[in-house]
């Protein structure tokens, strides 16, 4: 089991990055993600939004990761439930895999609040654990994966920024 985690300033207000957070995929600079539905979405008695979307995902993973995993299935699928409360000013996004859950488990929770010290700022604290099951090396694999997703994070947080700048100008409220 590895367990990795990052955390990203934005230099926008939490609603700004919210809206760019939702709308994130499918995105150029993370093609990864090849598909998003949006399973279910309501709002609770407390005003909250909750939302429930399966994203389909492409890993392209190397021949010897493959070859040690045993497959050659590349295309997986996620399901994701999130929480934004607009009262609070906190979105928590969690995700898991629902496709080769009996080699891998990747379990990620994502969490947008403004700065502390500063509402004009967000912060992303972004954790994940990572497990491989029943496969040699599974440790390098591991490790291997939480270097993908430090590398998905930095585009992420790049193009979440693109996404902020262009949705605090095109969304109008």
């Amino acid at each position: 089991m590895k367990i990795w985690s990052t955390e990203h300033v934005f230099s926008y207000p939490w609603e700004t990055v919210i809206k760019a957070a939702m709308r994130k995929y499918p995105n150029p600079m993370n093609p990864n993600v090849v598909g998003v539905d949006v399973l279910d979405r309501s709002l609770d008695a407390e005003g909250r939004l909750h939302s429930h979307r399966l994203l389909s995902t492409e890993w392209g993973l190397p021949g010897i990761v493959r070859a040690i995993l045993g497959t050659n299935h590349t295309q997986t699928y996620v399901k994701e439930h999130s929480i934004v409360d607009p009262e609070e000013k906190k979105m928590e996004l969690c995700s898991t895999n629902i496709t080769l859950t009996n080699l891998i488990s990747v379990d990620e929770r994502l969490l947008y609040r403004p700065h502390p010290d500063n509402p004009d700022v967000t912060v992303l604290t972004q954790e994940a654990i990572i497990t491989v099951k029943g496969v040699s090396l599974s440790s390098y694999l591991e490790g291997m994966m939480a270097r993908r997703m430090s590398a998905n994070a930095r585009k992420d947080s790049k193009s979440a920024v693109m996404t902020s700048y262009l949705g605090s100008h095109l969304i109008k409220d």
